[in-house]
C-alpha cells in the first residue's frame, strides 16, 4: 500500500493514488485494451512433470495436490482463475499453465488483483479488463475502481457468464493489510451472489501459523486494506481465511442466504505445519509485489511498515532493504540507533548499513533490523514504538496534525482507535507497553477462537 511505501516514493505517487494497497512504484495507469471481436486462444503448453511429493519439496501446495489427484474436482467444468505472479506450483510452473493443460478442465477466463496477472502493474493503480497476450484469454480486473472509502470490486455476472467455478491461487504474506486476501474475499462475494463455486488452492502463511501479533481491527475501519477483523499478523493461511469468510456471519458483504448457499472448496496443502516459516517449506520465494521481493521483506512488512505511515520514519534505505532498513528524516544514524536500542525491544537487534545514493553515488546510512530470537519477536512492536518516537522527535505531534485523509488511511491499516487517540492526546508519553500487553491478551483469545478454521496443526 502507499502508506507502507518508502517515503520518497510515497511523495512521488501521492498525487496519482493517495490511497493504495500493495507495495510498489506508481506509474500513469495504462489504458485497458479493448476486447477484440475475435481472439485466438494460444495453445496450451506441453505437459510438465506431475507434481508429487519428494524430499526436495517437503510441502505440496494446493495446486500440487490438485494435480496429484488428477484435477478430479475440476473435471468437466468451465473455470476461471484468480491468480498472480506468485501463483506457481512447487516447481515454479505457473498455475495458469498447469490448468491450461489439465485434462478435462476448461480454463475460460483469468482474473487478476492488485499488481496485475504477472506482477506487471504498479501498486495502487486501477486497470480494466484486457486480453492476456500470452494465452489469448480475457483477464478480468478485480482492481478496477478500488477505493478504500467503500467501493467494491467483485467479479460481475457478465464476467462470470459461462463459468462453473473460480479457482483462487494467491500467495498471502500473513499481514492483514496486504490486499490479496481482500481480493479473495470479494471474489467469493461475487461468485456466491451469482451461484458460482469457489475453489481456493491453499498456500503457506510465510510467517507460520503460530505467530499472532498486533492490534485487532475495529469494525469501523474495515476496508480493502483490512477486510478481515483479525490481528495485524493473523497466523492463518489464505484457505483458512476463506473458511472463516464462508462460515462466520458478517464477513462477506452479501445477503446471509447467499453466504449459506455459497459453495466453497479449499484444497489443503500436504506437508505444511503451523510451526513452519517460509524457509522451512523448501519452496522458492516468488515476489508477491514489487516491495516484497523476498522473505526478509515479508518479516519486515509488519515490523516497520506501520511505523512509517505517519511521521518522519522511512522503511528501506533508498530502494534497498525494503521494510528492513530504518531511517528518520534529518537524524544522524548514531542518534537513531541510540534511541532504538534504549527501547530494549525483545527479539530484535540493529546493524548499520550503507547504500550508495543512486543519483550522487554518496553513501546513505540506515539501520537494518535483525530478528535475533523468533520466539521473543513480536512483529508489530517496533512499529508501535516508532510511532511514539515520531512524537518525541517532532514537537508538533504528527498524529494530532495529520491531514484527515492520511489519518483515515492510517486507521484503516493500523486498526485501533484507542491507540490512535492515545498518540494524539499523549504523544511521546503514549504507553506502548500497556497497549502491547492488551493486544497480547486479546490475540490469545482470537488464536483459540480461530482454531475452528484451522486446516493444519
Amino acid at each position: 500500500m502507499l502508506s507502507l511505501l518508502p517515503r520518497s516514493i510515497r511523495r512521488a505517487v501521492s498525487s496519482v493514488a493517495p490511497l493504495m494497497g500493495l507495495i510498489g512504484c506508481t506509474t500513469t495507469p495504462p489504458k485497458p485494451a479493448a476486447e477484440p471481436a475475435v481472439k485466438a486462444v494460444a495453445p496450451a503448453p506441453p505437459a510438465a512433470p506431475k507434481s508429487t511429493y519428494d524430499a526436495a519439496h517437503p510441502v505440496m501446495l494446493g495446486i500440487d495436490v490438485l494435480e496429484s489427484e488428477g484435477f478430479a474436482i475440476l473435471k468437466g467444468k468451465s473455470i476461471g482463475l484468480l491468480t498472480h505472479a506468485a501463483g506457481v506450483n512447487m516447481r515454479g510452473v505457473s498455475t495458469v499453465s498447469v490448468l491450461r493443460r489439465a485434462p478435462g478442465v476448461h480454463l475460460e477466463a483469468l482474473f487478476a488483483a492488485e499488481n496485475g496477472l504477472y506482477g506487471e502493474r504498479a501498486s495502487g493503480v486501477n486497470y480494466g479488463d484486457q486480453v492476456d497476450p500470452k494465452t489469448g484469454l480475457m483477464v478480468h480486473s478485480l482492481y478496477n475502481g478500488i477505493s478504500y472509502n467503500g467501493a467494491i470490486d467483485r467479479p460481475t455476472r457478465a464476467q462470470l457468464k459461462g463459468i462453473d467455478a473460480v479457482v483462487i491461487d494467491l500467495q498471502d504474506i500473513g499481514s492483514r493489510s496486504y490486499t490479496f486476501v481482500s481480493a479473495m474475499k470479494m471474489c467469493m462475494e461475487g461468485c456466491f451472489e451469482n451461484g458460482v463455486e469457489v475453489i481456493v488452492l491453499d498456500r503457506p502463511n510465510p510467517l507460520g501459523g503460530q505467530k499472532v501479533d498486533g492490534p485487532p481491527l475495529d469494525p469501523q475501519w474495515v476496508s480493502y486494506v483490512g477486510e478481515f477483523r483479525v490481528p495485524y499478523v493473523h497466523g492463518l493461511t489464505i484457505g483458512e481465511l476463506a473458511r472463516m469468510a464462508k462460515e462466520a456471519p458478517d464477513i462477506l458483504k452479501i445477503p446471509e442466504a447467499r453466504r449459506v448457499a455459497g459453495r466453497l472448496t479449499v484444497v489443503p496443502m500436504r506437508g505444511w505445519r503451523r510451526s513452519m516459516r517460509w524457509p522451512d517449506t523448501g519452496l522458492p520465494w516468488v515476489a508477491t509485489s514489487p516491495y516484497i521481493p523476498d522473505f526478509s521483506a515479508v518479516e519486515g512488512y509488519p515490523m516497520t511498515g506501520l511505523g512509517c505511515q505517519v511521521g518522519g520514519f522511512t522503511n528501506g534505505i533508498g530502494s534497498a532493504y525494503p521494510f528492513r532498513g530504518v531511517t528518520y528524516h534529518g537524524m544522524r544514524i548514531e542518534a537513531l540507533e541510540k534511541e532504538l536500542r534504549a527501547l530494549k525491544i525483545p527479539g530484535i537487534d540493529y546493524r548499520r548499513v550503507s547504500v550508495p545514493n543512486a543519483k550522487t553515488g554518496q553513501p546513505g546510512m540506515g539501520l537494518y533490523v535483525e530478528i535475533t530470537d523468533w520466539d521473543l519477536w513480536r512483529p508489530t512492536e517496533l512499529s508501535l514504538q516508532m510511532m511514539r518516537l515520531a512524537c518525541k522527535f517532532d514537537a508538533r505531534n504528527p498524529f494530532s496534525t495529520a491531514p484527515k485523509k492520511e489519518a483515515n488511511l492510517f486507521m484503516k491499516v493500523m486498526g485501533s482507535t484507542s491507540f490512535y487517540n492515545e498518540l494524539v492526546a499523549r504523544g511521546a508519553k503514549t504507553d506502548v507497553e500497556a497497549f502491547v500487553r492488551e493486544c497480547q491478551a486479546r490475540n490469545a483469545v482470537y488464536q483459540q477462537q480461530s482454531r475452528r478454521y484451522w486446516l493444519y496443526n
